[in-house]
């Protein structure tokens, strides 16, 4: 695939061109390629993206993409194959690029180019299906396949790269943070009587396959402070409720927490985490753990609260294997987010798709800026909230093991869902990227 700027330079003289973004054959007739260069005109947009359709061989099968936001500074943006910017829109955007030496790689080309062209004037999403994409090589693997490329080992250097043009970008609009603004908790200030030092925080909706593998891992953590566990059962109706009685019955009163919310409630996984946190069973440190994964051993709640101890942040985040349903590895990889780096993670956060697992927060902060009530992407705004004001712990050896399964809410999602997860995501960092120039 040509380069931008080849591709500019091979453009001739048009007021508008098409810039091809990846090796697929791009089948589009005149009367859309016009209809775009009209609707770029009417606009006075800078640059202009479609939904399209993919011939998969056996199928051809439609990808609506999210609307560009303020927010949608994450380098895996999906604008298909084909967008069409305004010429001397893209000439400005490159010697800005090239003025901030952004140009390293042919990846993290359009990632320098697109965040400058979103500085200089509208992105639009035409949500009409303006062309077929027949890609070079069909990426046939599902949605909980594909989540986790970005921390890929191998994509190490990308990232560094990504990193540097977000943190660019992030000054230019004046959401930077500086890291010495960063706050420590004053541990002092916590007066609440908490009563256990940590309460590991489990929401589970049916789950009868898992659950008691789930707190049977946390229950066996061998820690030199009281904790519990909180199970916040969402209305299941598989058998999970009745194992969680079964299990309650063979625990020591106080170590096992079964909260049943009123279904009426319509709770979302954030909405059973504050459930949890609110209540008086919660400990000073709440602390994650899926209702289909496992701690790697008896030790990760005592490592977890000594980094809370050590660093005296609003957060910690550990580090986790991807493993089958019997413990077997599914990569040699850990996925350890090293992006993170207590210099720039704050920022390099509002990049990335995820934070981490397993993840854990003073209780009294997540009390005062709570989970929004949804399941997907609660963690990360709880997160996002935090690395603007706060230090957070990070622990890279591995504490946790996510099991992948048929069963995971991210196993296999559509081309729509993914649109709407990601969206919903982009719609945070807005958020966040206004309270931060704010």
């Amino acid at each position: 695939m040509k380069s931008i700027k080849q591709q500019l330079e091979k453009s001739g003289v048009e007021d508008y061109i098409f810039v091809h973004l990846d090796d697929s054959e791009i089948v589009v007739d005149d009367d859309e390629r016009s209809a775009l260069v009209r609707l770029v005109k009417e606009r006075g947009c800078v640059l202009c993206y479609s939904d399209f359709s993919e011939d998969r061989g056996d199928v051809v099968e439609q990808h609506p993409l999210a609307n560009y936001q303020v927010g949608s500074v994450r380098d895996d943006f999906d604008f298909g194959s084909l967008v069409l910017v305004e010429r001397k829109k893209l000439e400005q955007a490159i010697a800005i690029s090239d003025s901030e030496g952004a140009y390293m790689s042919a990846y993290t080309e359009f990632y320098a180019v697109r965040l400058a062209l979103s500085r200089l004037g509208e992105i639009y999403h035409d949500a009409n299906f303006r062309y077929l994409r027949r890609p070079e090589i069909v990426d046939g693997r599902t949605s909980g396949e594909k989540q986790f490329d970005y921390v890929n080992p191998r994509n190490r250097e990308v990232q560094i790269e990504c990193e540097q043009i977000v943190t660019r970008h992030l000054k230019s609009i004046g959401a930077y943070i500086e890291a010495d603004s960063l706050q420590s908790f004053d541990e002092k200030s916590d007066v609440t009587c908490y009563p256990v030092e940590a309460s590991v925080v489990i929401p589970v909706y049916n789950r009868s396959r898992t659950i008691a593998d789930a707190v049977n891992s946390a229950l066996s953590q061998k820690t030199d402070f009281e904790f519990n566990v909180i199970v916040v059962d969402n209305g299941s109706n598989d058998g999970t409720s009745e194992i969680l009685d079964s299990l309650t019955k063979k625990i020591p009163a106080g170590r096992l927490e079964v909260i049943h919310p009123d279904t009426s409630e319509k709770l979302g996984i954030g909405g059973c985490w504050m459930k949890a946190v609110n209540s008086h069973y919660c400990g000073r440190y709440a602390v994650q753990l899926d209702s289909d994964d496992l701690y790697e051993s008896d030790a990760t709640l005592q490592c977890i609260v000594d980094m809370f101890r050590t660093t005296k942040g609003a957060m910690v985040i550990g580090s986790y294997r991807l493993v089958d349903m019997q413990c077997n590895p599914l990569s040699d990889s850990i996925i350890d987010h090293r992006e993170w780096t207590d210099a720039n993670g704050h920022n390099n956060a509002l990049r990335i798709n995820g934070l981490g697992a397993p993840r854990a927060f003073r209780t009294c902060l997540l009390r005062q800026c709570p989970m929004p009530n949804v399941s997907y992407g609660e963690d990360y705004a709880a997160g996002l909230r935090f690395t603007r004001e706060y230090k957070i712990g990070r622990i890279m050896d591995s504490l946790y093991l996510c099991r992948r399964w048929e069963g995971n809410t991210d196993a296999c999602l559509t081309p729509e869902k993914v649109t709407i997860n990601n969206e919903y995501k982009d719609s945070l960092r807005t958020a966040e990227i206004l309270a931060r120039t704010r």
